[in-house]
């Protein structure tokens, strides 16, 4: 890793998250080894926070709410999607952060359980999400749509970016805003930081390219919906916070993204995180750079949601 200047802090982060890779390379062991590389970083939930698990559009969902009373104009939302690769992951695999932000914020924070790849390829995970926000506007929660967002990192933040396409391209409430998070976005394998960081800690670019496999079993011609760096238009889609890590194949994912949407006349801010390395948001509290970039989070979702 000499290639890749980690401080201190982030190398430990690196070394831990990788004790935890699995000699059983099957997808179940894969998942096993993530689930159990998760929970070694969750932290107990804040005190006072309500969660609840349950269904909406027939996705499994869960729920986030803060101890008080809901706001008269109905509740601050984020809809989280987690990361995963698509391939990986789950409600318990991301409750850090959604704890946190619900915590932190004092907003409702909603997670969605997609169907996973290869078993469900795209567009399953799509679908789901989507079904899911189109349900959250006639209940069970009274949500305040100025103040109800989409976040997501790595592939959830690929399918917020998705998701936000979709609704504008059906004429439908969008989100407030976006926040992506490392997101991958379909972008070409000639980008830069394909090759830069072809073999950086926590993901690689070989990874990469078994995750959109699996994610798009089979399909020739993805749309923008799989990957929305193809869409042909980026205008009237919602502001964005677009993370990327320094030391990441995904990295110009996002710069370019950030890049297409302030083209389009979409207000796009684009936090560059130095020192940052790909699922680096589990180091919250242990590496001094990711702490950063949560204050810069934190900082774009209290004005969005407040």
């Amino acid at each position: 890793m000499a290639s890749y200047p980690l401080s201190e802090q982030m190398a430990a982060f690196v070394e831990k998250t990788l004790s935890f890779n699995s000699t059983d390379s099957s997808l179940a062991g894969m998942r096993q080894a993530y689930s159990e590389m998760c929970r070694a970083f969750t932290p107990p939930h804040p005190a006072g926070l309500e969660v609840v698990d349950l269904e909406l559009a027939g996705v499994a969902v869960r729920a986030w709410q803060p101890p008080v009373p809901p706001p008269t104009n109905g509740w601050p939302c984020i809809v989280y999607l987690h990361g995963g690769g698509w391939v990986v992951g789950d409600l318990d695999s991301h409750d850090f952060i959604c704890a946190e932000l619900a915590s932190v914020l004092g907003v409702l924070v909603i997670a969605v359980d997609y169907r996973l790849a290869p078993e469900h390829p795209f567009p399953a995970a799509f679908d789901d999400c989507l079904s899911v926000w189109r349900a959250l506007r006639t209940g069970p929660f009274q949500l305040d749509p100025a103040r109800t967002l989409v976040a997501g990192d790595s592939a959830g933040g690929n399918l917020a970016a998705a998701l936000c396409l979709a609704l504008r391209d059906a004429g439908e409430p969008a989100p407030c805003a976006q926040v992506l998070i490392y997101p991958g976005l379909g972008g070409d394998h000639r980008l830069s930081s394909r090759g830069e960081c072809a073999d950086a800690p926590l993901l690689s670019s070989s990874d990469l390219d078994c995750y959109h496999t699996l994610y798009l079993g089979g399909v020739r011609q993805p749309t923008a919906y799989a990957m929305p760096l193809l869409a042909a238009d980026f205008s009237g889609l919602p502001p964005a916070l677009i993370a990327v890590a320094q030391f990441d194949p995904l990295r110009d994912d996002g710069v370019l993204y950030a890049g297409r949407l302030n083209t389009a006349g979409v207000s796009a801010m684009l936090y560059y995180g130095q020192g940052l390395v790909h699922g680096c948001l589990r180091a919250r509290g242990q590496v001094a750079e990711v702490d950063r970039l949560y204050e810069t989070l934190l900082g774009y979702l209290a004005d969005k949601t407040g």
